[in-house]
């Protein structure tokens, strides 16, 4: 795996325990928590793209209602996952990590200046906003692996629609975390 940068998507207050709660990310915390572990002991950056919205937002006022708006605790990331001093926080407003976010200059200053080739995605929702980052990390030329037993989706329908459509769409080869953390060692 060359250059490899781990992205945590939404693993927030109000997607895990709040306002849009998917029951089912009880499953992938502990292995976020694995992935999160490996990355920091080999030294691979670990990067948080975080929901941060304001009240206006259009997705915010169109679809999804008041969630994980800027400076509250439902746009905070969950204690089990809580970000280390030399991890990266990336706040966006909309589905994709990328749009209108620093996420891109981050991953290209990255291993000293050469910056990452590879990047792993992983938590929610495989369908939604893993989706539109995977699109724009395809878009701009990075290897794309998606952590299979580290994304979840509302319904268990949408992550495997999800992750079929990573795989046949944006090229993502589909690892599980054990599979990735042997790679990052």
């Amino acid at each position: 795996m060359e250059n490899p940068a781990i992205i945590i998507i939404d693993m927030l207050n109000d997607f895990v325990t709040g306002k849009l709660e998917v029951e089912r990310t009880k499953y992938i915390i502990p292995n976020l928590k694995k992935l999160i572990a490996a990355a920091r002991k080999n030294n691979v950056p670990v990067i948080y793209s975080n929901d941060a919205h304001y009240p206006q937002d259009m997705e915010v006022v169109n679809k999804w209602g008041k969630h994980a708006i800027k400076g509250t605790k439902g746009a905070e990331v969950i204690p089990e996952l809580k970000p280390a001093t030399k991890d990266y926080i990336v706040e966006k407003r909309t589905y994709s990590g990328f749009y209108e976010t620093g996420l891109d200059p981050l991953l290209r200053s990255l291993y000293k200046g050469e910056g990452a080739k590879t990047v792993v995605l992983s938590g929610l929702h495989t369908h939604m906003c893993v989706r539109h980052t995977a699109a724009d990390a395809f878009f701009r030329g990075y290897r794309i692996i998606v952590a299979k037993d580290g994304v979840e989706a509302f319904t268990r329908e949408d992550h495997e629609q999800g992750l079929k459509y990573l795989e046949n769409v944006y090229n993502a080869k589909i690892m599980t975390i054990d599979e990735i953390a042997k790679e990052l060692g």
